[in-house]
């Protein structure tokens, strides 16, 4: 009901407007700036909660001229961020006490100050490297002028490399993103007695409650050496032993053999030439009938959900365009890419799974193909 609600609002909104309304509204960039001056600055943390606060006075704790807090909170409030119970005077909303929370406003800042320029060059990039699948020929590379790709990026700029992976707590905070979907819509009892595999698992957050669910299953966690250092002093008491981590390149060879391989939301930030090498890794290690269950994000054909999620998802697959000549796939396109990689992956099916935003595709090795 909720999607039929939005779509339908939605849809009255827009035919009540006229078609250059409606593209000045669609076309506005400027709508990021304020949450820009918002979060950069601080502003959300000024605003006492319960409370309120005087424009004059955020401007004198911001160095901005009043009149431009005013212009740009103004905007915001427009936007239901903030809002002025009485003249001059500003308080929160339920969105601008949002970003108060120090993720959300890393998710704002990179937004404004990664996203947007990369956004600006995205056709640039597309008209320089038509046929790219280097990290480092994007629309990202071209707006911040380097040569490197983001991840190199970012490691040179430790603060900026925070607050990416602030911005991806907020993100993933979603309850779209719940690892429990990934866990509770696979058939993981039905290995019994099984090693699993957990590439770019990061800290162990999924194998730690997957384990937790599942008493049978021996769990590695694979990522960077500087990704896991430490992660195993984390491990709650009763599950060392079957919750272990080890460094490991998702580019380089396999060489644990395990009954499944996981990968979850990692392969959607690379290109089609790079995600069939990390497939191809697998290969040494891989005995008959192996599993290989990726979590991901599948692209939708038109028409198939709600237009108002149809415009997130396809919002961040150009997102995943201009930073890293990655690309989210369909189910179909996720077939046909399988098979290049090896005609031995065979797709046995792909879950869709309720409230969430990823879908479970599920592989077997079957050498016999």
């Amino acid at each position: 009901m909720q999607n039929v609600i939005l779509d339908a609002t939605s849809e009255l909104h827009d035919l009540l407007l006229s078609p250059m309304a409606l593209l000045i509204q669609e076309v506005t960039l400027n709508k990021l700036l304020p949450f820009q001056v918002i979060s950069h600055l601080g502003i959300a943390d000024m605003v006492p909660i319960g409370g309120q606060i005087s424009f004059q006075e955020i401007a004198a704790k911001t160095g901005l001229s009043e009149v431009n807090v005013r212009r740009i909170l103004r905007y915001a409030m427009a936007m239901r961020t903030f809002c002025e119970p009485e003249p001059e005077m500003v308080a929160h909303t339920n969105i601008s006490k949002a970003i108060t929370d120090p993720n959300v406003r890393d998710f704002l800042v990179m937004s404004a100050r990664e996203v947007w320029p990369a956004s600006v060059k995205t056709f640039d990039a597309m008209q320089k490297w038509p046929k790219s699948e280097e990290l480092n020929e994007t629309a990202f590379s071209l707006a911040h002028n380097t040569p490197l790709s983001l991840y190199e990026f970012f490691h040179a700029s430790p603060d900026r490399a925070l607050r990416f992976s602030g911005a991806m707590k907020a993100l993933t905070a979603h309850p779209e993103y719940d690892i429990r979907h990934g866990i509770d819509n696979y058939a993981w009892s039905s290995l019994g007695k099984a090693k699993v595999v957990d590439i770019g698992g990061n800290r162990g957050n999924v194998a730690i409650y997957l384990a937790r669910r599942f008493p049978e299953l021996e769990i590695v966690v694979q990522d960077k050496q500087e990704v896991i250092q430490g992660a195993a002093d984390d491990v709650p008491a009763d599950l060392k032993g079957r919750v272990t981590f080890a460094a490991h390149d998702m580019f380089a060879p396999q060489t644990v053999q395990a009954d499944v391989y996981h990968i979850r939301w990692v392969m959607r930030n690379w290109s089609d030439k790079y995600c069939i090498i990390i497939l191809r890794a697998l290969i040494p290690a891989l005995k008959p009938n192996a599993r290989i269950v990726i979590q991901e994000t599948c692209m939708p054909e038109p028409g198939a959900v709600p237009l108002w999620k149809e415009k997130e998802i396809r919002h961040a697959d150009l997102i995943m365009t201009s930073l890293f000549n990655g690309r989210d796939r369909s189910v179909e396109d996720w077939r046909a890419f399988f098979s290049k990689a090896d005609n031995r992956f065979i797709l046995k099916s792909a879950i869709q799974m309720k409230n969430s935003a990823l879908t479970i595709l599920d592989l077997r090795w079957d050498i016999e193909a």
